[in-house]
């Protein structure tokens, strides 16, 4: 294991010094970009590389050796799964240099997770974790070699039983059925463990696995019921008595920029392409992405910019122009020197690997993404 992880850092370092040559490989644009963003290709290649090295030598760092990362909250299968989906929607793939051992050892990390049930996520996250490492592993199926497919094959069997067991749990209040919450037995749901979860049976139907079309059917519905209809946005959930101040005055369950996102991606990946709903939630999401303010730079900037990215990018058209362009300038601008992106209280690689899967949107190489 460490020759493998001495091999990794000589070869982060040699992919320093051709950096600019890397900004080529992998990078396929599904769709001609509008004039206006594909003014931004280059610098966003090349930031996109710059922060794929920086996964790269964080995982090499780490001084466990075991496909985690060197960061206080990098050692999740929540944060394997982003940083492996990094490296996939350049268009990397396991087993192939320059990143393969890179996508691998994430692979490796979260099918070692101790479990008889398949649950996912006991490694920090809970079904946060869960539902990502469960797409993560969905996304990467069909990819790997027959050894790792076996192992995959296995355990996503049982991490898809898990999400779909857990939304069959009766809510203590009625609109919060078919969603999900923190436990795999909650009795209460929110909207953004929702969105994972949702996105991970998404992708294992299309993948071939028996996911009922209720369980799909069921998770829209929750979502739909978070709906706002004073200002078109989605908030936590249907029934929360949470009040929040909001400009002066106070606001019970209000919708917020992330949620809103989150609302978006998962209503666009389920068969409500550019309908009415969506394209007032991406209005909304217009009014908080202005120059320099990134939904409002909210709390939860790092989900929020990945789903709006993936949902904005989803609906097309002056919503994904508009859109695209104020993150490729507030994403350009926050870029650190080591490639990385740093949110307090999350240190450098989960937002890293967010805004990389924000920031490659238009390549298109994730299958959950395809329009």
């Amino acid at each position: 294991m460490r020759s493998r992880t001495r091999a990794i850092q000589r070869s982060s370092f040699c992919l320093g010094i051709a950096l600019l040559l890397l900004s080529a490989v992998g990078t396929t644009r599904g769709d001609e970009e509008p004039a206006k963003l594909r003014a931004y290709a280059k610098s966003v290649d090349l930031a996109v590389d710059k922060a794929l090295l920086f996964l790269a030598r964080n995982q090499a760092a780490n001084p466990t050796h075991d496909g985690s990362f060197a960061d206080w909250n990098g050692q999740t299968n929540a944060v394997a799964g982003l940083a492996g989906m990094a490296f996939l929607a350049k268009g990397y793939r396991p087993g192939v240099a320059p990143y393969g051992d890179v996508i691998n050892a994430t692979i490796d990390y979260i099918l070692a997770t101790p479990t008889e049930s398949g649950y996912l996520g006991g490694r920090g996250g809970k079904m946060y974790g869960h539902g990502i490492a469960t797409l993560y592993l969905s996304e990467v199926s069909g990819m790997v070699d027959p050894a790792r497919q076996e192992k995959i094959d296995r355990v996503l069997a049982r991490a898809l039983k898990v999400i779909l067991d857990a939304q069959k749990v009766p809510r203590e209040k009625p609109e919060e059925n078919g969603g999900w919450r923190y436990e795999p037995d909650s009795k209460d749901s929110d909207i953004s463990v929702t969105g994972w979860c949702l996105m991970a049976l998404r992708s294992a139907r299309l993948n071939g696995a028996a996911v009922p079309e209720q369980a799909i059917h069921d998770a829209v519905g929750f979502i739909d019921r978070c709906r706002r209809g004073d200002d078109n946005g989605f908030r936590y959930n249907p029934t929360a008595d949470w009040w929040y101040a909001r400009r002066g005055y106070w606001v019970r369950n209000p919708s917020t920029p992330a949620r809103t996102a989150a609302a978006l991606l998962c209503r666009e990946l389920t068969g409500h392409h550019a309908d009415e709903v969506n394209r007032l939630a991406a209005d909304y999401l217009i009014k908080a992405t202005q120059p320099g303010t990134l939904l409002n730079n909210e709390g939860h900037h790092a989900y929020g910019t990945y789903y709006a990215a993936q949902g904005m990018f989803q609906i097309g058209g002056e919503h994904w122009e508009q859109f695209g362009e104020v993150m490729y300038q507030y994403l350009l601008a926050k870029q650190q020197s080591n490639g990385s992106w740093y949110l307090e209280n999350k240190g450098e690689v989960y937002p890293t690997a967010m805004y990389t899967l924000a920031l490659t949107v238009s390549y298109r190489q994730l299958p959950i993404y395809q329009r």
